[in-house]
């Protein structure tokens, strides 16, 4: 298979594997070096002797996790042993920093000994905050799991058990929501009788299924009283009184079938034998019990769950361990108990009823999700499912008594979580909670922003989004009955009380016609092209603006740039310094830099790059960053041509007017982000610590710059934004997306609120 040929060339490339180990701190000097080892790590190991707990504050104890097999029942490949498992291992570590953040070494232990194994991880509890066993065989995996919850005071939990118990168990719920079924009515058959099988069984009775209505199968048949062939502890806790011997008898009128035994081992005749709107998980891998294609043309009526990623409804573990073990952490959880492993259940079935973000069917390639037969379970690249569950199994942990770290702020958590997505989901929760905290500290009302594309799809299903925030008050424009048709059709139920306006029925409309009148009439406006201008969306939503009736306006979403701003240029108008620019926010994990003009000016001259500039470190001090501004060019300080004299005379004019600012130039953008190169070969320049606000010769240079950071880099870019404009406006780009927008219009509210309090002038 040409899977295989690209996953083995997948995990050969240099360095092989798929896992490092990376420092979370600089030693790049003398200085951090002794910080890092000798003789100042000794100051830490002192505290921790002194004082245990400790540890989480000095180490990483406290966000690492170790994943553990003996290799002895790997994914569908069986007894390959601990070394022939390690990829996989490693693959879990993957998922645990990817989905949550979570730091991880793998551990492939070379034993079938149950006390030796349980042993060898008894003594591996200094190390880590948490234990994720995996690949284990049944029973073993049983005893191995029971031993080490109760000699271990970290959290143990076995992923093949629990995790896939957590997401089928989640997926029933709703499949007997979709299906109008009673979970302590629906008749259940489980086919394997291994540790996944057993969990998912024992997390379905203890959500409400009747133990006497569970048939559970093995490779012998029906596990039933008085069987004796085949048989353990572990499996004798399902058995019941039944004449059923195999799984065709099991099948007739059941309501759900749970598969997680080997392809193939459900038949056609079985499926139709089951009652109406069956629902079946057949999780086998790679391969489901019943081709899902096959069983959809059989029974159109099925719902249908596999272990595949390209069918619906994929049962898929990484939506529970991560953010279980996220959860656990954050609170330094003893064990993972019953109550934590119900809640997450419960969380990411709620989850799946919730409306599903653009982002969301974005990362799978456009499709479109909504709660029903072919989608009850969340998808695994579905960003909210961090902030449900991980928040859930730390307050049931705290609930049931084993949260030794207790959460007493849970919006700052919610903070902290999102902040784990990116630096820019961080930044603009940021932004957001600041509206909220001003508006709440003054007794105002949010800005109040209007949208001159109250017909775009994105606008609206971003203003679905703000309106979960409450952090503005929208006002579209558009026809009305067709934007209620898109609301409608959409089902965005938030926005069944939004304002829209067509722009010739606004109470205003002919005071504003007047007023455009008065002001371009000498710029060749006639009354006609007045009352033209002031029914279009964009030149009206300006007006308002311009006229104090609304607070900001957000638009570009379906059109070119040019066409977008134009209305705000000639409406709103630029302030004093008569320049209007684009800025970008460029977000790393530590440190924002701004970049400008990126959006406007096609040659700006030398007085206009210094207002962009001047402009852009006013941003930058409203946000508490001290400027350091560095003028770009193709060479370093020797002013060879037009363009770098254009950048030194703009330096000097902002050095003259703002002599507080540190600003230099013209250099290169090596030289102004890298403080060695200043350090080795230009002493004298005056930005020591690597610029913040990177200020471009022309619109060429700013567009290409930020936008190579946005795919090459490791940068994530907000913006553009629009600075020199006298009152909050900002036109998006129409490649935006409905997370863009959201991004941009919760910054136009910080701006309108800054304006009010004159803690900035955007003119």
């Amino acid at each position: 298979m040409s899977i295989d040929k690209d996953a083995l060339e997948y995990h050969r490339q240099y360095p092989p594997g798929k896992v490092e180990v990376v420092s979370s701190k600089p030693c790049n000097t003398d200085k951090a070096l002794a910080l890092a080892y000798s003789p100042g790590v000794a100051a830490p190991c002192k505290e921790i002797a002194k004082n245990p707990e400790l540890v989480y504050d000095y180490t990483s104890k406290g966000n690492l996790v170790a994943v553990i097999t003996n290799g002895t029942a790997v994914l569908g490949l069986g007894d390959i042993g601990p070394l022939a498992g390690k990829p996989v291992m490693e693959g879990k570590g993957v998922l645990f920093k990817q989905f949550a953040n979570i730091n991880v070494f793998d551990l492939e232990l070379n034993t079938k000994s149950v006390d030796e194994f349980c042993n060898a991880v008894k003594t591996l509890e200094p190390t880590f905050g948490g234990i994720n066993l995996e690949d284990i065989k049944a029973p073993e995996c049983f005893e191995i799991e029971e031993r080490l919850k109760r000699e271990m005071n970290i959290p143990v939990f076995h992923d093949d058990q629990h995790g896939t118990a957590i997401i089928s168990g989640a997926a029933l719920m709703n499949a007997c929501i979709v299906t109008k079924r009673k979970l302590s009515e629906i008749k259940l058959v489980v086919n394997g009788a291994g540790a996944a099988s057993i969990s998912c069984t024992r997390i379905f009775i203890s959500l409400g299924v009747n133990p006497n209505n569970v048939l559970m199968c093995d490779s012998k048949g029906v596990i039933y009283k008085g069987r004796t062939e085949g048989m353990n502890r572990y499996k004798a806790e399902f058995a019941v009184e039944t004449d059923a011997r195999t799984l065709a008898d099991a099948l007739r009128g059941a309501d759900v079938f749970i598969g997680l035994s080997a392809a193939g081992a459900m038949t056609r005749d079985m499926l139709m034998s089951m009652s109406a709107n069956p629902i079946v998980f057949a999780m086998a891998n790679p391969d489901p019990e019943i081709d899902p294609v096959m069983a959809k043309k059989a029974r159109p009526d099925v719902i249908m769950a596999t272990g595949r990623s390209d069918f619906p409804n994929q049962v898929n573990n990484v939506l529970g361990f991560p953010f279980i073990f996220r959860g656990a952490l954050d609170v330094r959880a003893t064990q993972i108990n019953e109550t934590m492993k119900l809640a997450a259940v419960d969380a990411i079935a709620r989850l799946a009823r919730e409306d599903v973000p653009e982002k969301v069917s974005a990362a799978y390639g456009g499709q479109t999700f909504s709660f029903g037969p072919e989608y009850i379970i969340p998808k695994p690249f579905d960003s909210r499912v961090l902030l449900w569950v991980a928040p859930a199994v730390a307050k049931a942990a705290m609930d049931s008594g084993v949260a030794q770290h207790p959460i007493t702020d849970w919006q700052a958590y919610h903070d902290q979580l999102e902040s784990l997505q990116g630096a820019r989901t961080s930044f603009v929760r940021s932004v957001i909670n600041r509206v909220k905290a001003q508006a709440a500290s003054k007794g105002e009302r949010m800005p109040l922003i209007v949208f001159p594309e109250g017909q775009s799809t994105k606008i609206l299903k971003a203003l679905q989004r703000l309106e979960e925030e409450q952090v503005v008050r929208p006002l579209v424009l558009g026809d009305p009955e067709v934007v209620r048709e898109r609301i409608e059709e959409l089902g965005l139920d938030n926005l069944k009380n939004l304002a829209i306006y067509r722009p010739t029925q606004h109470p205003k409309y002919r005071e504003y016609v007047d007023r455009v009148y008065q002001m371009r009439q000498r710029k060749g406006v006639m009354y006609r092209e007045a009352e033209r201008l002031m029914s279009d969306p964009d030149y009206f939503a300006a007006m308002m603006v311009h006229s104090g009736d609304a607070h900001g306006v957000v638009t570009g979403a379906t059109q070119n740039y040019a066409e977008a701003v134009r209305p705000i240029l000639q409406i709103i108008g630029t302030g004093k310094r008569k320049t209007a620019s684009g800025l970008n926010l460029v977000l790393f994990k530590e440190k924002m830099i701004l970049f400008a003009d990126t959006a406007v000016n096609i040659n700006p001259t030398a007085e206009q790059i210094a207002t962009i500039g001047i402009h852009a470190a006013r941003v930058a001090e409203y946000f508490r960053i001290q400027p350091r501004i560095a003028m770009l060019s193709y060479t370093n300080f020797r002013s060879l041509g037009d363009s770098p004299k254009k950048m030194q005379q703009a330096a000097e004019i902002v050095r003259t007017a703002h002599p507080h600012y540190l600003v230099d130039g013209e250099m290169q953008a090596d030289t102004a982000v890298n403080p060695d190169i200043v350090e080795r070969i230009f002493p004298f320049c005056e930005i020591k610590n690597g610029a913040n606000i990177l200020i471009f010769p022309n619109l060429d240079a700013g567009n290409i710059g930020y936008k190579l950071v946005q795919q090459l880099g490791k940068g994530e870019v907000i913006g553009p934004f629009l600075m020199g404009i006298k009152r909050p406006a900002n036109v998006l780009q129409r490649t935006c997306t409905v997370e863009d927008i959201v991004n941009t219009v919760s910054l136009t509210a910080l701006q309108a609120q800054a304006m009010w309090t004159g803690a900035y002038d955007n003119a």
